[in-house]
């Protein structure tokens, strides 16, 4: 199984990251978007006294408190729609890790939300480089990740923080770094 987007030249190592845009959170926001929408606007009808949902009887429904909690129940499942389009739009957590040669350099960039940390690019020396991490845990929630070592401050997390990748994946990431930078790997 080839790595997934990676960028190899002589001088320079880069792995994308993916981000907010899998297809579970795209699922999610569908099935949100549906159910808040169905829920507001049976809430509504019983205002209303007008069925605005031509597949169901809202007729039976009293304003309070029945009306009033599915509308409320719409409203919040609306907004936590409006939150998954919007990561999914500006793909959060997207971005890559670079290793580069000709400046000595590990940069790390990750997209966040708007705002001043939108984008967020830490650059580390090749000096401070102690080697690469896997860490692997099985069970009902797997982890599989892939950690950069560093000089005097923590592990540096390289994987996505989504699903875990396959663990062909993170070993074929780990050797192709520890190859390019000439550092050791710890954990597999």
């Amino acid at each position: 199984m080839a790595i997934p987007s990676i960028q190899q030249t002589e001088k320079m190592l880069r792995f994308d990251v993916s981000g907010s845009r899998r297809p579970s959170n795209y699922f999610f926001a569908l099935v949100l978007t549906g159910g808040g929408l169905g829920f507001l606007l049976a809430g509504l009808s019983s205002f209303l006294k007008v069925n605005l949902l031509p597949f169901a009887d809202t007729s039976v429904l009293s304003p309070f408190p029945q009306g009033a909690t599915m509308a409320f129940y719409g409203t919040l499942a609306l907004l936590f729609a409006t939150y998954y389009w919007v990561a999914l739009t500006l793909d959060i957590g997207s971005g890559y890790n670079k290793f580069d040669k000709e400046k000595r350099t590990v940069t790390i960039f990750r997209r966040g939300f708007p705002g001043k940390n939108r984008a967020i690019e830490i650059d580390y020396p090749f000096e401070t480089v102690l080697g690469l991490r896997v860490e692997m845990k099985g069970g009902l929630n797997p982890r599989r990740a892939l950690f950069l070592k560093l000089k005097g401050t923590r592990d540096l997390l390289l994987s996505p923080v989504s699903q875990p990748p396959s663990l062909e994946i993170v070993e074929d990431q780990a050797s192709a770094i520890a190859k390019f930078m000439n550092v050791g790997i710890e954990g597999i």
